[in-house]
């Protein structure tokens, strides 16, 4: 194959991995003409078509599927490869992507990211915040951080927060003619605010545990929301009540803004775990990041 080739094999990959040819020109900084171009001659060179094109959509013949599937892995170890010279420079430098949800993002990743950042100038960290689960191998991210009991086995995880307790709160104008749920099956008399989940788009069942008993528990209210800081929010308001990370709602605790109900029903579990495919090699940059997140407690 004449080195050529090997740009255009790329150029492959960028149009089939975003889904559009104007996506993968923008990425690539090239016009969408000469990448439709590049493709066409990769494919008359190889005399098969890879990409089935109509007006409106864009997806892959069998043939590309194979292409794709046989070529990624190939790019990944050269991509890999490279980040590691950077083990040569003075500096550390290149780009991590991580991907995470909202707390998370702001109780462990964000910290790290302002006193690691300023220190080193040539590191840029690409955030991607999803309330799901999202498989970071398909979606080309270096790591994820989620709930210890999410990380998928074959993954290596690196524990970056203490454990996790979730509160069951609200305010004193909601309680001012209610009575407090003493066990997790009173909820059923209250009005609870439901959060929706991204992943399936189901509604998040409420789960307790105490003295090894432990249970799940479906709500029922008038506001269903899938933010957690709008939660917090509705909580405030007198809207109901809201099950919800302890740290969000720990200051309002404390001020008297909110009411903790079933307090000894909320232990703490699995805090925030680092996680990245085992086969991945260290770049210096992901190896400071890693440092910087490493919880120490």
């Amino acid at each position: 194959m004449r080195k050529g080739d090997f740009s255009e094999l790329a150029m492959f990959i960028a149009v089939a991995e975003e889904g559009s040819f104007t996506r993968a020109a923008a990425k690539l900084g090239l016009s969408q003409s000469a990448l439709s171009y590049a493709v066409r001659m990769l494919e008359e060179r190889l005399k098969v078509r890879l990409i089935s094109r109509t007006t409106r959509s864009l997806s892959l013949t069998d043939a590309g599927e194979k292409l794709l599937h046989s070529l990624r892995p190939a790019f990944d170890h050269i991509d890999s490869e490279i980040a590691q010279l950077t083990a040569l420079r003075d500096k550390p430098a290149g780009t991590i992507r991580i991907t995470t949800f909202r707390h998370a993002a702001r109780t462990v990743l964000w910290p790290a990211l302002v006193k690691l950042l300023p220190q080193y100038p040539d590191i840029a960290v690409e955030i991607n915040v999803d309330e799901g689960l999202t498989d970071i191998v398909a979606g080309r991210f270096d790591a994820g951080i989620r709930v210890g009991e999410q990380v998928q086995k074959d993954m290596v995880a690196v524990r970056v927060s203490a454990d996790i307790r979730m509160a069951v709160v609200g305010s004193p104008s909601y309680f001012a003619n209610r009575e407090v749920p003493q066990t997790p099956r009173d909820l059923s008399s209250h009005n609870c605010v439901s959060y929706r989940q991204s992943a399936g788009g189901g509604l998040y069942a409420w789960e307790f545990e105490r003295d090894g008993v432990e249970l799940e528990v479906r709500v029922n209210g008038p506001l269903v929301i899938n933010d957690n800081e709008m939660l917090v929010n509705a909580a405030l308001g007198g809207l109901g009540l809201v099950y919800t990370f302890e740290t969000q709602v720990a200051q309002h605790i404390a001020d008297g803004r909110l009411i903790r109900v079933l307090e000894d029903w909320c232990p703490p579990f699995s805090g925030y775990h680092l996680y990245y495919p085992s086969r991945r090699q260290h770049t210096p940059a992901f190896a400071l990041l890693l440092e910087a997140l490493r919880y120490k407690g």
